[in-house]
This record gives C-alpha cells, sequence and structure tokens, in this order.
C-alpha cells in the first residue's frame, strides 16, 4: 500500500496508517514525508513501513513489533519507550534517540545527536540495541540502565568532527558501550570505564554488527578492521552517596 503524504497533517497521516494496520496491511510505503510527527507508533502487528523522505520527531514511539525504514534522514525523540521491532535509518537523526528503549533494534547509518541512548534499559532476554555508524555528540549513554548502544564513527559527513562529545556514560548504571577505534577519555564521566573485550563480548558484537550491515548494506568486513573497546559503568549506584543512607 502507498500513501501520498505530501502536505497532509501528522493526524490524518497517523490514522491512515493505523487503519491500514488495522486492516491487515503488511507493506505501507510512505512518499514525500516531510517532518510528519508520531508516524508509527504503538504499532504492534509486524508491519513494514518504508519513508521515503524526513520524519517528524517520536517516530516509533512505544512500537512493539513493526518495522520501520526511513530512506532519508530523521528527528528527534526516536524509538521512545520502544519495547520490539526495529528502526532502519539510511542518513543521519538527531536528539534523544532511544529515550527509555526497552527492546529492538534502532540502525542509523550517519551521524547522531545528543543524549543518545538516554535511560536504555533490559529486562531479563529483551535487550534494546542502538548503534550508529557515524559520530555522536555529547551525554551518549546518559542514565543508561541496561541494553547495548555502538558507536562506530565511520560514515560521517564531518570527518574533522570528534567521534564523540563529552560527558560520555554520564550516570550510565547499566547496559555495554562498544566504540570501534576506542574513546576520548577526557571525555569520558567519571562513572565509567574502558575496558577490553572478552570472547562473550566479542560473539554479541559480531551479530549485533553484521544484522546492521544486512540492513544497511555495509561490508561487515571492513568495519572489524579497527578494534573496539567496551565502556560500562564502575557502580550499579553512581550517585549513591548523594542521598542519605538508610537507617538500620
Amino acid at each position: 500500500m502507498k500513501i501520498d503524504a505530501q502536505g497532509m497533517y501528522y493526524r490524518d497521516l497517523n490514522l491512515k496508517i493505523r487503519e491500514a494496520v488495522a486492516a491487515g496491511t503488511e507493506t505501507i510505503e510512505l512518499n514525500n514525508v516531510n517532518g510528519q510527527y508520531f508516524i508509527g507508533d504503538g504499532i504492534n502487528k509486524p508491519v513494514t513501513i518504508t519513508i521515503n523522505g524526513v520524519p517528524g520527531n517520536d517516530l516509533g514511539a512505544f512500537m512493539n513489533g513493526a518495522t520501520i525504514i526511513v530512506r532519508e534522514n530523521a528527528q528527534d525523540n526516536i524509538g521512545n519507550t520502544m519495547n520490539a521491532g526495529k528502526v532502519v535509518i539510511h542518513g543521519h537523526a538527531g536528539d534523544v534517540l532511544g529515550y527509555g528503549m526497552r527492546g529492538g533494534r534502532i540502525h542509523i547509518r550517519k551521524d547522531v545527536g545528543y543524549r543518545v541512548g538516554i535511560h536504555m534499559k533490559s529486562y531479563q532476554d529483551n535487550k534494546p540495541v542502538l548503534i550508529a555508524g557515524g559520530k555522536a555528540g555529547d551525554f551518549f549513554g546518559e542514565y543508561m540502565a541496561g541494553g547495548v548502544l555502538i558507536l562506530l564513527g565511520m560514515f560521517t559527513d564531518d570527518p574533522s568532527k570528534a567521534k564523540h562529545g563529552y560527558l560520555f556514560g554520564t550516570g550510565m548504571h547499566g547496559g555495554v558501550i562498544y566504540v570501534r577505534g576506542g574513546v576520548d577519555e577526557s571525555r569520558l564521566a567519571k562513572e565509567v570505564g574502558v575496558f577490553d573485550l572478552d570472547d562473550s563480548d566479542r560473539k554479541d558484537l559480531e551479530g549485533y554488527v553484521k544484522e546492521y550491515c544486512r540492513d544497511l548494506k555495509l561490508d561487515a568486513d571492513e568495519v572489524f578492521k579497527e578494534r573496539f573497546v567496551k565502556i560500562v559503568p564502575r557502580s550499579k549506584r553512581p550517585y549513591g552517596n548523594m542521598y542519605c543512607p538508610m537507617p538500620k
């Protein structure tokens, strides 16, 4: 099914999408998308939505099993509190990606903005994964409680830009971040440390990166030509000393 979103109000567009999903449509192609909000929010069926254009904020929020493919760039708040499914972005993406994300995959080919992966979490086997192929702004992995962030630093339109911003991992108390080619430790938050990968890390990372490369038609062997490091929290309660002790 094809929908021409040219000049369409975001509520009208999302109503058409929901009606199509409810009717059993399995593939939807949206053309001429230009900033419409909330596309794919709350969809809990295995439909594939392909977006030609630039969607607005909160793409795929609360999503629970759908696949969204964006052929161009995307904006902020992608995958907010997402439970399951996948978002694949062939260009850049903005700030606050994967906020509170609890499952599924977000694959971004190029650069991302600030506060990516903030409050990501996982529960038992439900582990969210967000991969950025380019570079990232400040507060990458802020208050991260679980899941996986991967930063490749490869596919960027600004080669002179630093791979990542300041306060990397601020408040992080769970999960893991993998970075290709190492990090600038002067830009890391004090709550996190840098470590070499073990065999379990290598196995997990290989699976995540190969899936990412399949989605974006990239060469996984090229990605693995550089070593990776992992960043994990030094404590599960990084701000524990700021609170009054529990009474005995």
